[in-house]
């Protein structure tokens, strides 16, 4: 009760939440394509991430994690979102700072491309590989070069390739994964089929953002 009355207070005098946590370390309890869950003192944080956050998670082995936080509170909503490193947590505040793009339109452009792709997308004013992004049309995608591009200095590329297991396991996650970011179980499913056809020994992370660029 008494953090309810706070947050209405904080609230109430546009106090920004988004800046009272930086960072949560803990152990990482559960690891998903679009979620953790990191223990700290008793305390499970459900915590939602992206494709590029949860791949990084997974190369480390780290049990121990140390996770950036973007606190998100509105109304009738309050979410934590994670990132493996003060980069993408930054690239991400960046795209929500341009109207048209919410913290899930952010994630999932974090999803299909990493940092640097998309960096080097605003620098080269590439208007169609912003555009690719499922739910992100021409007129935002100009916006976000548009109001973005003084911003975006440069950045290091980095690749993310992982070994995630039997395909049957990595189905069942891909389709997890899509599904809890808003697609129909039942599109999802044509898709993944199709992508199967094409190449079974996709790892998790190229298949989701293969299926993304599909849906």
């Amino acid at each position: 009760m008494v953090i309810l009355a706070e947050s209405y207070i904080f609230t109430s005098i546009n106090i920004n939440y988004s800046k009272m946590y930086d960072y949560i370390k803990g152990n990482l309890a559960e690891l998903t394509p679009t979620e953790i869950t990191v223990e700290c003192y008793g305390i499970g944080y459900k915590i939602l991430i992206s494709l590029g956050t949860y791949s990084k998670l997974q190369k480390s082995g780290n049990n121990l994690v140390t996770v950036y936080l973007y606190h998100h509170i509105r109304e009738d909503d309050e979410l934590f979102y994670g990132f493996y490193d003060k980069e993408e947590r930054e690239i991400f505040i960046q795209l929500i700072s341009v109207s048209g793009i919410g913290p899930n339109s952010a994630r999932m452009m974090l999803s299909s491309l990493n940092s640097d792709e998309i960096r080097n997308a605003i620098i080269s004013q590439d208007v169609n590989k912003i555009k690719s992004v499922k739910g992100i049309g021409l007129k935002t995608a100009q916006r976000v070069i548009l109001e973005l591009k003084d911003k975006i200095i440069k950045g290091s590329s980095k690749d993310f390739i992982f070994d995630t297991g039997e395909s049957s396991s990595t189905r069942d996650e891909a389709m997890s994964a899509l599904v809890l970011l808003g697609f129909t179980k039942q599109n999802v499913e044509k898709v993944l089929n199709t992508l199967f056809k094409e190449n079974s020994g996709y790892s998790l992370e190229e298949l989701i953002k293969k299926a993304l660029k599909l849906l």
